[in-house]
């Protein structure tokens, strides 16, 4: 079975160590001891949790289909005439996105804007890493 550390799974829910090893300790995320007494935490307890962090009300209020949310901050705007690539940052991830310049500019979009990228596709390449 597939067991991550504390760290490890602190980059797969996008947060610090910290935050993890309180959820840990206040029982809202189960970890057991690996062979070398570190805290793990299964793969399949570490994927309920984040479906049950996803599933919070609070993370976000609207209605929609889209299911893939990535909250991060915007970190470069290109406009032309008609219109713009917008670059977020979402942890790890850059996201960039094509939309009108009129969307942008109604938006009020700005580099150190908070923004959600809401991806909705047909296509979508899973990948796993090797030795994972």
């Amino acid at each position: 079975m597939t067991s991550f550390r504390i760290g490890e799974a602190a980059q797969l829910l996008g947060v610090s160590a910290d935050t993890v090893r309180r959820w840990v300790d206040a029982g809202r995320l189960a970890a057991g001891r690996d062979d070398h007494g570190h805290r793990a935490i299964s793969g399949e307890d570490l994927a309920a949790f984040a479906r049950s962090l996803a599933d919070d009300p609070g993370e976000h209020s609207e209605v929609s289909s889209a299911r893939n949310r990535l909250r991060g901050i915007v970190t470069g705007i290109v406009k032309d005439t008609v219109m713009a690539q917008v670059d977020i940052q979402a942890g790890p991830f850059r996201v960039v996105s094509l939309m009108s310049r009129e969307a942008v500019d109604e938006m009020g979009l700005q580099v150190g804007s908070l923004a959600i990228a809401v991806i909705k596709s047909t296509a979508v390449v899973v990948e796993r890493p090797s030795g994972k």
